[in-house]
């Protein structure tokens, strides 16, 4: 499912790339934010749901793109870097642990701050 253009990425001021990066990267960020929120969308209309909540998911999913277009990777592997490298009698840490706590480096940050009031965050038991 496509939750965003091209256009509307753009259109946030988010990170500039080509729209064959961009469509490349849409899939795998949706698939990333489907993971965060339930796949709320894949079983309601995002077009149907209220203004703010839908603008605050299609920029979680548009942050989640330039995070992978800036780090250069797709997936655990690529994001993970090594935590911390030695060389001789100096060591230099690269990640602090509120990085490491985001699976591993593979969500963006501020992907939970765009939906955190949203309640798409929430991981109660549906009741049909």
């Amino acid at each position: 499912m496509e939750y965003l253009t091209y256009e509307e990425y753009l259109g946030m001021g988010f990170a500039e790339m080509g729209e064959d990066e961009f469509d490349r990267l849409l899939k795998r960020a949706s698939d990333v934010i489907d993971g965060v929120t339930r796949s709320f969308y894949r079983f309601n209309d995002i077009e149907k749901d209220v203004s703010w909540r839908r603008e605050q998911f299609k920029k979680a999913v548009a942050a989640q793109i330039e995070y992978f277009h800036e780090m250069g990777a797709i997936n655990t592997h690529g994001l993970n870097e090594p935590t911390s490298v030695t060389i001789g009698r100096t060591t230099i840490n690269t990640r602090n642990n509120a990085q490491k706590d985001v699976q591993n480096g593979l969500i963006c940050p501020e992907v939970f701050l765009y939906l955190k009031d949203t309640g798409l965050l929430y991981a109660g038991v549906r009741v049909v």
